[in-house]
């Protein structure tokens, strides 16, 4: 049997981050890196100065794959030059908040394009190259609005769930030919997208009550989940959602 240590590194393996500009993205994108993966950094932008220079002081190699993923037509043309990607992170998202009655179908539509859409297409593309090989691990960011209802997040509730689905069926189909296929169920981490949330006492309070870790997770408390599912220790994991939620969903 591996020692631990060799069942949790990454060394000669290849990760893509999607989002890896800040919040989730940055510190699971670190975490690989210093497990040893060397790192393909996505952005929407192309900002990602910050994060290559953190990624490149872990002596990883490291290379950006800039592209909006809100046209998820132009994903598989674009990701058809990627090259190997052994470990592929589906974290980039956004959400729109308003209550479903006045909820945009635009807006509806447009988290649904970059939360599932382009998650199904770029994971249908990497994962060719992953299961002509035998092997890939395929890792994405669900959140506690794939198992619960959220409020005035109708589009962003919908395509977690999607998200969870994909996981399993996705899951079914590759298991057998090499490729793990799991996800991350974050709870509430204080990031950009949750923002609005901390900055309303009432809510906050509300959240922070509910929580039996006492405390808003950080994007570094996803690290540790993110290394095992990337790695040979998750090896026999498949179609798992892992809450790391502090809690929330055992309340």
């Amino acid at each position: 049997m591996p020692a631990p240590e060799e069942m949790f590194s990454l060394e000669g393996r290849t990760a893509l981050v999607t989002g890896a500009r800040t919040g989730i993205g940055r510190a699971i994108a670190l975490g690989l890196a210093e497990a040893g993966a060397d790192l393909v950094l996505h952005g929407r932008d192309g900002d990602l100065d910050e994060i290559e220079a953190e990624v490149r002081k872990t002596g990883r190699q490291v290379s950006r794959w800039v592209l909006d993923l809100s046209d998820p037509a132009r994903i598989p043309g674009a990701a058809a030059g990627l090259g190997r990607v052994d470990v592929l992170v589906n974290n980039a998202g956004i959400i729109r908040r308003a209550p479903a009655a006045e909820h945009s179908y635009a807006d509806f539509r447009e988290v649904l394009d970059v939360n599932l859409d382009a998650v199904f297409l770029l994971s249908q593309v990497v994962g060719a190259g992953m299961l002509d090989r035998g092997t890939g691990k395929i890792i994405m960011i669900a959140s506690m609005l794939s198992f619960q209802g959220g409020v005035n997040v109708p589009g962003y509730t919908a395509a977690k769930h999607g998200v969870a689905g994909l996981t399993r069926a996705l899951a079914c189909e590759w298991a057998g030919r090499g490729v793990q296929v799991n996800a991350i169920a974050p709870g509430y981490i204080a990031t950009a997208n949750t923002e609005r949330l901390r900055a309303d006492a009432v809510r906050e309070a509300e959240i922070s009550g509910r929580i039996p870790a006492g405390r808003w997770g950080l994007p570094e408390d996803l690290v540790g989940a993110a290394v095992f599912l990337a790695s040979r220790a998750s090896d026999y994991v498949n179609g798992h959602v892992l809450a790391v939620d502090g809690g929330w969903l055992a309340r």
